[in-house]
């Protein structure tokens, strides 16, 4: 090719790349495969070693990071970035609102709402259309020059969407970690044995930060605008919500939960729907910000010290709280594993009162260098158990530290603890001769997902075995409607709690116990609790071998020709039928009546929903939704439990809710309950 053509051949994939990265990144809805991508991209790197001359500026290779900085210049920002006035009650946002209203009709003033995302604040500028500089907040006045490393954020666009750019436009928003980003590295940092970060924020601010912009081009930050500083050149709308839309069009992204509305009503709404939905979201928020929609509203009513009159942050509840570690526990789960549990001095933290958190297992309790007698810091989102994430170190002078010890045996039974090389995890050997894996085991036996015994619950499952009237697998099978009645009508607090004078309920329960004993396969496989065997591993396995007794006679080599099997897996399957207790433990199941249709050899052609994703929602009339799940799962698909561009389709009963709302924004195939048994010949 000429120079020229070489030029233009440049250009378009830059061009080309840039749209496929926006697409991925921002609208998680890629139009071409990965494999598509990286070679396009490698095809560019080419021609760009052959022709540095010719490199532009826009191109996805100057994301990799340049050279390694001694130190970050500053940068005295044209607009300060000032922080918000925080308020935590709606009584200081009906306040706030009659502060800016003030001789306005509060309840016609328009406002604009977004979620307040928790990562790093972050200044860019644009001049004629391409990224110049970056900058950190800093103290409001001065930041530090962090371009190369904003460079590197994948949905950071270089160049600005449009043939007429502003002469100067200065963007301003937040660098975050996706929670699924900070998960994956905390985990990988776990497993290399290094420093593991406490928060996403934490983690979005140390990758942001680093002298070698390399280093942050690995980690997983995004951006989000929020605000403009500098605007030259630019026709700008005349509300806040507006602007937002301009900069979005010109490839900046800005976050969805943005919403406009009038009055405190609309102020207040947005902020409960946002808590209800928080923990939902992909990655941390602590707070909503409201702000004044009206430009020239906005510039009116000024600034005070420090922070705008015409925004707040209404703040969540804290995630984080200190509070003194008064002691440490260690329970023993359904799978041996010995885990240490923190006996909290009582704690509010994000909206519930916390006594206990986790410490994960022994190299946790090393890496944190916690101790009994400590302030610790500790954190809960949402549903997680609350966890220790750090030690106040300078609240130790003059406390009464002592040492965390693990345990030598399993304090349960008594049996030794082993610890397997190359795993975190400490275990009980006692297998079946320990109280807590026995009474798990049960539990985990007589779930839904497992033999589905309904009536059968964690708390009856305790007080049977807790009364000595089952202590392994098939005493669950030996349980009368005699022996039932006797138990319920001899024990206090099922008397009291359960009305054990109604017969109905424990014929209800005998039969439901008889009914469980017809099942399928791969629901036997996972009620029997061998580590790592899920519930897609166990369909996994009966898909493959399609008979229970290959599958137990299977070799190591075998098992690892099954798919998601390796070789950890494989050796806790062998494991588990090489030990003779457990044999004697199914030879009993089987012998009191347990069975299940052996599944025929399947031909790949039979596979009719192989590579697609369903999601299911609603209730459906013909089936539980468990057992619509087993069916596609049986015939090739994948079963998810969230929608995205990338599912197949939605098959939706009654009362769908939001999942088919979605299907419908991102124009996913949506199948009635009628259309899909149709579509499994019901």
């Amino acid at each position: 090719m000429t120079k020229d053509e070489t030029a233009h051949k440049i250009d378009e994939l830059v061009e080309l790349l840039n749209r496929y990265a926006e697409e991925y990144y921002v609208y998680d809805n890629p139009s071409v495969p990965d494999a598509e991508y990286d070679r396009l991209y490698r095809q560019l790197v080419e021609l760009e070693r052959n022709n540095p001359e010719l490199i532009n500026p826009s191109s996805p290779t100057r994301r990799v990071g340049g050279e390694v900085l001694s130190g970050f210049e500053k940068v005295r920002l044209e607009v300060p970035m000032l922080s918000l006035d925080d308020i935590f009650s709606d009584g200081e946002l009906a306040q706030f609102v009659s502060r800016v209203a003030a001789d306005e009709n509060a309840s016609d003033l328009d406002f604009s709402c977004e979620v307040k995302l928790d990562g790093l604040a972050c200044s860019i500028l644009y001049e004629n259309g391409v990224l110049a500089r970056a900058s950190t907040r800093g103290d409001g006045q001065v930041g530090e020059n962090i371009t190369q490393n904003v460079k590197t954020i994948k949905n950071v666009p270089l160049k600005l969407k449009t043939d007429n750019p502003p002469a100067r436009l200065e963007v301003r928003g937040e660098v975050v970690m996706p929670r699924s980003g900070f998960d994956r590295m905390n985990e990988e940092a776990r497993t290399a044995g290094k420093k593991t970060f406490a928060n996403p924020r934490n983690a979005a601010a140390g990758s942001l930060r680093q002298l070698d912009p390399a280093v942050t081009a690995k980690r997983p930050l995004m951006f989000n605008c929020y605000a403009l500083g500098v605007a030259e050149g630019a026709d700008l709308p005349d509300t806040h919500t507006e602007r937002l839309k301009y900069v979005k069009s010109l490839g900046i992204p800005v976050n969805s939960e943005t919403r406009a509305g009038r009055g405190i009503s609309f102020c207040r709404d947005f902020y409960r729907s946002i808590l209800e939905k928080r923990d939902d979201l992909p990655y941390e928020i602590d707070g909503v910000v409201i702000k004044v929609n009206s430009i020239e509203l906005q510039e009116n009513l000024g600034f005070i010290t420090r922070s705008p009159r015409w925004a707040v942050a209404y703040k969540f509840p804290a995630r984080e709280e200190m509070t003194v570690l008064e002691d440490v526990d260690f329970q023993v789960g359904r799978t041996g594993a010995v885990t240490p549990v923190a006996r909290l001095k009582p704690v509010y933290v994000s909206g519930v009162t916390v006594s206990n958190a986790t410490l994960h297992n022994e190299n946790e309790i090393r890496r944190l260098g916690v101790r009994i007698g400590d302030t610790v810091i500790v954190r809960r989102a949402g549903d997680v158990i609350p966890q220790i994430v750090g030690v106040v170190e300078e609240k130790r002078a003059g406390a009464d530290l002592r040492e965390v010890k693990f345990p030598e045996v399993c304090p349960v039974c008594g049996s030794k603890i082993e610890r397997v090389e190359g795993e975190a995890v400490a275990r009980c050997s006692g297998g079946l001769y320990c109280g807590a894996q026995s009474k798990e085991a049960l539990k985990h036996f007589v779930s839904r997902q497992a033999m589905n015994i309904d009536g059968l619950g964690d708390r009856i499952i305790s007080e049977l075995y807790d009364g000595n009237v089952i202590s392994r697998l098939s005493d669950i099978y030996r349980l009368t409607p005699e022996s039932l009645f006797e138990f319920y009508r001899s024990n206090d607090r099922l008397a009291k709690q359960e009305s054990a004078e109604d017969s109905k309920m424990v014929k209800k329960l005998a039969a439901s116990i008889q009914q469980s004993k017809k099942t399928t396969l791969p629901r036997f496989i996972y009620a029997l609790g061998i580590r790592e065997v899920g519930e897609a591993t166990a369909l996994a396995l009966a898909k493959h071998f399609r008979n229970f007794d290959r599958l137990r006679q299977a070799t190591f080599d075998e098992l690892k020709q099954v798919d998601d099997v390796g070789d950890v897996v494989a050796k806790h399957i062998t494991g588990f039928f090489a030990e003779e207790r457990n044999i004697r433990v199914i030879d009993e199941l089987l012998e009191l009546g347990i069975c299940w249709d052996e599944l025929p050899d399947t031909k790949a052609g039979e596979q009719k929903f192989a590579g697609m994703t369903f999601v299911i929602t609603g209730t459906l009339a013909a089936m539980k939704r468990d057992e619509a799940k087993s069916i596609l799962q049986e015939l090739g698909a994948k079963v998810s439990g969230s929608v995205s561009a990338k599912t197949s389709a939605v098959v939706f009963g009654s009362d769908p809710g939001s999942k088919y709302a979605k299907a419908r924004e991102l124009g996913v195939r949506l199948i009635s309950e009628d259309e899909f048994l149709g579509m499994i010949g019901r």
